[in-house]
């Protein structure tokens, strides 16, 4: 009998202009977190794609406790004991909590084909209990946050009763606290037999939780190794090739003249009385808790959400942001945390995506030109290092990492004063983050002020001159670089210290 719960050998998945993977291997033993990293388009969720059945290969071998198996579908997967959390939620919002774990699968009462809303809902609260979470079966998912939307997703796995459950970034959207508890319950379920397949672009989250730790890069298979017998280093330089001389290169500037100002910026509901500034020359860290109000702050200096209070200078001089068309036309981007329904068109080419915000630049007469908008979206391929075939590309079939870019490219050709990145690196692999990161610092050097949103304290500490901490809708203090440390966040996002202005 086989040592794995799942082998998978040479693995080949062909696209039109792109070889997706090439040789891809793993194998996974059940009692094990194994993790699976690699830069975006390394090939790492084409992988797990292929094991759920939701994509068919073009060559290699699957064996699932020693047996051969030709997965034809997911539900064939979960059929044969696989489950998979994706990265991207794949979930009915006007749908109950508990109608989303079973759906298709719901409990019937006998004899009829009525659902037994009772078991349903005794069953879900059961998995939830399970997992440490509170929450609410009965309520849409639609009403719930990001972090909790996340865990409907865990709990879809865990209701299939799964021998093998793939996570692909499943911590991107929680809380410090969530994400212990999704720690004690992966070590939970390691304890129970179950094998999870583990991808994350956290490489803290590898060195805390992963057994073994495979490397995938450019669609190939690159090395496998315990977590115990490799470094950061080690597993920074297998994901790019290359060494990275640090992770966050923060270039100082010398502070300029202000940009913007928010004074007193008040949302019913959501935040109040948010003041601050940003100036040309640096970077601005808007950091806290999932659920602070951060989002919301952007989104209503964007124009997105109205304002009930308070009001917006660029360069010192009051200005009406009703939408995001005034936004725009103020100078003012916003790189949104969710790229997918809210920064990209997905159905919509590289070319066309890039040119969108500011289609005035690209039009002869009345008609777009299709040669100009080739002509800036090669440009900013070449700048942003962005993967794709061609400027025709859809942005669907980008990775993620790479749709980012394509968002980047979008604001960067508005010749924006003002960004605003929230969660800019969410999703994305080491490498890329870097790529990113000394955007922001070229975006500084040439007099843009820019606002960075982020859950990830590291980056926070790593790339801004300042740090502003709200908690629970308001700005809770003001950090400089000097003097910020990861404890004195935590201290003010959690409200357990106040910091004088």
């Amino acid at each position: 009998m086989s040592e794995y719960v799942l082998e998978m050998q040479g693995i080949v998945k062909r696209y039109p202009g792109v070889l997706a993977v090439n040789g891809g291997r793993l194998e996974l033993r059940p009692n094990e977190v194994h993790c699976l990293v690699g830069e975006n388009g390394a090939g790492k969720s084409t992988m797990m794609k292929i094991l759920a059945g939701a994509i068919s290969m073009d060559e290699g071998s699957i064996a699932i406790s020693g047996e051969p198996v030709a997965i034809q579908s997911p539900h064939h997967a979960q059929q044969l004991g696989v489950s998979m959390i994706y990265q991207e939620f794949n979930l009915c919002a006007h749908m109950s909590v508990a109608e989303n774990v079973f759906l298709g699968r719901e409990p019937r009462i006998p004899r009829t084909p009525l659902v037994d809303w009772r078991r349903l809902y005794r069953e879900t609260q059961a998995i939830f209990d399970r997992m440490g979470v509170q929450i609410d079966v009965r309520k849409p998912v639609s009403a719930c946050s990001v972090a909790q939307q996340q865990m409907v997703e865990i709990a879809k796995a865990l209701s299939v009763n799964a021998r093998i459950i793939v996570m692909d970034e499943p911590s991107a959207t929680l809380t410090d606290h969530e994400l212990e508890a999704l720690f004690a319950l992966i070590r939970d379920l390691r304890a129970e037999g179950i094998g999870i397949i583990y991808i994350s672009h956290r490489l803290d989250e590898i060195f805390a939780l992963g057994d073994r730790v495979t490397v995938m890069r450019d669609g190939e298979y690159v090395i496998t190794q315990p977590v115990s017998e490799v470094t950061r280093e080690d597993l920074i330089r297998h994901m790019v090739g290359r060494e990275l001389t640090s992770e966050y290169p923060k270039e100082e500037f010398a502070r300029g003249p202000e940009r913007l100002r928010v004074e007193g910026l008040t949302r019913k509901g959501a935040f109040r009385d948010v003041s601050f500034s940003l100036h040309e020359g640096e970077i601005v860290g808007l950091t806290g808790l999932v659920g602070a109000g951060r989002t919301e702050v952007a989104r209503a200096i964007f124009g997105a959400d109205r304002i009930d209070g308070g009001q917006i200078l660029l360069e010192g001089a009051p200005v009406l942001v009703r939408s995001p068309q005034d936004a725009i036309r103020q100078g003012i981007g916003l790189l949104t945390e969710d790229r997918k329904s809210q920064g990209l068109i997905l159905p919509m080419s590289v070319r066309e995506n890039t040119t969108l915000a500011n289609l005035q630049e690209v039009v002869r007469g009345i008609f777009v030109s299709r040669s100009r908008e080739r002509a800036v979206t090669d440009s900013y391929i070449r700048e942003l290092q962005i993967r794709t075939p061609s400027t025709e590309q859809t942005a669907q079939n980008l990775s993620g990492g790479n749709q980012q870019k394509v968002v980047l490219a979008k604001w960067l050709f508005t010749q924006s004063r003002v960004l605003i990145f929230d969660e800019p690196t969410r999703g994305v692999d080491v490498g890329a983050k870097v790529e990113i990161y000394r955007l922001m610092n070229d975006l500084v050097r040439k007099g843009v002020a820019v606002l960075m949103i982020s859950s990830e304290l590291p980056e926070v500490l790593g790339m801004c001159d300042r740090i502003l901490v709200m908690h629970e809708g308001r700005i809770a203090g003001e950090l400089s670089r000097a003097e910020a440390t990861q404890e004195g966040v935590m201290r003010l996002a959690t409200g357990s210290a106040v910091a004088a202005a």
